[in-house]
């Protein structure tokens, strides 16, 4: 255990001798996205169990797989602000003060009010990990890797969510068709 530590220790060291950023800088940016990816995971997880409507049963399964990606970064950013000698947020009461993207409190549980709200943390998201990857691009190669892998992840969610609500706006259209 000691020697776990103490090479945790060492290799965060290492990594602030070859970052050339403003390592409280970063850290501060990537505990901004550690509470919003806190926020992400809650928003997809608590979304998928209230959403009520058509394609519910497509739907539920991947916002709750969205919801553990989420979670994934989460890891992948801590590990990365403890790499470079950071502590990571450790209040949950942080996060709201600390995340640029918000969390919206799914109050309409239809399918396309939960999937708009989504899709708003997704695009906030994709920004985040861009500035972040343009603010280490050639200078962090470790962290610029993390935001590169965790953007494209964000891309993904952004085109599904885009995709169910283009399915769902057509459903519409269909069933306005067939009522006339």
């Amino acid at each position: 255990m000691w020697f776990f530590l103490l090479k945790q220790s060492n290799m965060g060291k290492e990594a602030t001798k070859i970052a050339s950023v403003d390592i409280d800088k970063l850290i501060s940016m990537l505990n901004a996205a550690l509470s919003e990816e806190w926020l992400a995971y809650y928003q997809y997880w608590i979304g998928a169990r209230l959403m009520e409507g058509p394609m519910r049963s497509e739907v539920e399964p991947e916002l709750l797989l969205h919801a553990s990606q989420e979670l994934n970064h989460a890891v992948m950013v801590v590990n990365r602000i403890i790499q470079l000698g950071g502590t990571p947020v450790i209040n949950p009461s942080e996060w709201t003060k600390l995340a640029r993207c918000s969390y919206d409190e799914p109050r309409d549980p239809y399918i396309e009010a939960i999937l708009a709200q989504n899709l708003k943390g997704e695009r906030c998201a994709i920004e985040r990990y861009q500035e972040i990857a343009d603010f280490t691009l050639g200078k962090d190669h470790a962290t610029y890797q993390m935001a590169v892998t965790i953007l494209n992840e964000e891309l993904e969610h952004e085109n599904d969510i885009e995709d169910w609500l283009t399915d769902l706006s057509r459903m519409k259209e269909e069933w306005k068709k067939l009522r006339m």
